[in-house]
């Protein structure tokens, strides 16, 4: 188990980049495992459909919303610094959601991971954006995912959780559907399973290059600093190599190489977070192995409590058939054996958007169209069985930044779904990002000189000035 017996690393070794997680009994540690608990013990349930199951019903709202949202970042002596992270209330409408602009408003889905674009000269209208195909220069990618089975989960018995504690090697033995319907070998993504799917085999990088491609292709403008925009007529000029397409391309791979390597340091050598799974398991010993409750296992004794108040274990153990009270997985080897805080791919995330936002004017309204009768702004999200994509009305118009926000949360809270990170490691993880894609950004500026300005709109709300 990653990070030995504690839960968390409570001190930091040096740098502050990404500042040190609570220690293993705090209010935030409590609430994160609460969080997950919640996440991972629901069924293969349909909640990417306005008209599928509404996943408030499943749950003692207000009990919910008082064990997450009072514990939520709650503190003590907080620093400047760490007052700016607090959540916003917790409710059980964006108690799964990201945290950033844009992630509470349309559906749980960008739309970044949903609709595709027009074909190769952008009038070739064989692609049609409910296709879910994404223009890849002349040939094509689909939004679609490989199903699970559904409702299977692992890592649910000790003697299995203990084999992958100890390095058995059974990636790539779970399985899939290959029926129609809900069940069909591919889909729009329709439960948290798929999201979990779609982070456990994505190339680290490609939402965001799937994003690039699809605002290339709708012609999404540049930010009003960048030059060479004007009409060619007038410019007699283009950005590409400097100010254009393939510039950003590049980019978003350049910083996502970089976050993995900041993160990795951030890993290994400063907070060595104890995964979920490894929690689960230390609740799973203390409880079924009463002598360790006064001796070695003592300190998690506040947390078991916790969780037993709000009645998860009993919904745990449920979940497991009775054999245990371990986090169920979606995945069979369990979490990559590197410790939990901070999350390489939120911090991904976190630098792929902020050059995206950054380049493109990030105030932009996708062009998805109005619907003429109520003049309300339309967005796309799976239907029931994930065959096709359906329309859902907004109050209000969905923009650059709000969706590449929230592709990032979609993303990096996907792998909690899979029970492998925690909302924390998201948070955190995301700034980080943002920070390291700002580096560039800035180098950038230093390369290009004064005719190179941009506006890059922050996780938190702020804006940057490059």
């Amino acid at each position: 188990m990653t990070g030995g017996l504690f839960l968390l690393s409570c001190t930091s070794l040096g740098t502050q980049f990404a500042p040190p997680v609570d220690c293993e009994n705090s209010n935030t540690s409590i609430a994160d495992a609460i969080h997950i608990l919640n996440k991972v013990t629901i069924d293969n349930r349909n909640w990417f459909n306005s008209d599928g199951t509404d996943f408030r019903d499943l749950f003692d709202n207000t009990k919910l919303e008082a064990a997450v949202g009072n514990l939520f970042f709650r503190s003590i002596n907080l620093t400047e610094a760490e007052a700016k992270r607090k959540r916003s209330r917790v409710t059980v409408n964006n108690l799964f959601r990201g945290i950033a602009p844009g992630d509470e408003v349309g559906p749980y889905l960008s739309q970044f991971l949903l609709v595709g674009n027009r074909g190769v000269n952008g009038n070739d209208t064989v692609l049609k954006r409910t296709d879910g195909l994404i223009r890849y220069g002349s040939v094509r990618i689909d939004h679609r995912v490989r199903t699970a089975t559904p409702c299977k989960n692992y890592m649910t018995t000790f003697p299995e959780w203990l084999d992958v504690q100890n390095g058995a090697d059974v990636r790539g033995l779970e399985t899939y559907t290959n029926g129609t319907g809900a069940n069909a070998p591919y889909r729009f993504i329709t439960t948290p399973r798929d999201l979990a799917t779609y982070v456990h085999y994505d190339a680290l990088y490609e939402a965001y290059l799937n994003a690039c491609l699809i605002l290339l292709g709708m012609r999404a403008p540049f930010d009003p600093g960048i030059p060479f925009q004007d009409p060619d007529v007038e410019d007699k000029q283009q950005g590409f190599a400097t100010f254009g397409g393939p510039v950003i391309l590049t980019l978003v791979c350049e910083v996502a190489t970089r976050a993995l390597k900041a993160m990795r340091y951030q890993k290994f050598n400063v907070h060595s977070r104890l995964r979920p799974e490894g929690v689960g398991g230390l609740i799973d010993r203390y409880l079924t192995i009463p002598n360790l409750q006064d001796g070695e296992l003592k300190p998690i004794a506040p947390l078991v409590e916790a969780l037993r108040n709000e009645r998860l274990l009993d919904r745990v153990n449920q979940f497991n058939n009775g054999q245990s009270y371990l986090l169920p997985m979606a995945f069979p080897e369990g979490s990559p054996m590197h410790p939990s805080y901070g999350a390489g791919h939120a911090t991904v995330a976190g630098a792929c958007v902020t050059i995206l936002k950054a380049f493109f004017d990030h105030g932009w309204q996708l062009p998805l169209g109005k619907d003429e009768t109520t003049g309300r702004y339309i967005a796309y999200e799976p239907n029931a069985d994930g065959s096709g994509l359906v329309e859902v009305l907004l109050e209000q118009p969905l923009t650059v930044e709000g969706e590449l926000n929230k592709v990032a949360a979609n993303i990096s809270i996907g792998r909690n779904w899979a029970g492998v990170h925690y909302f924390t490691d998201y948070i955190e993880s995301l700034r980080l990002g943002e920070q390291i894609a700002i580096g560039i950004l800035e180098e950038q500026k230093f390369t290009f000189g004064e005719n190179f300005t941009m506006t890059v709109p922050l996780f938190d709300g702020g804006a940057r000035q490059i």
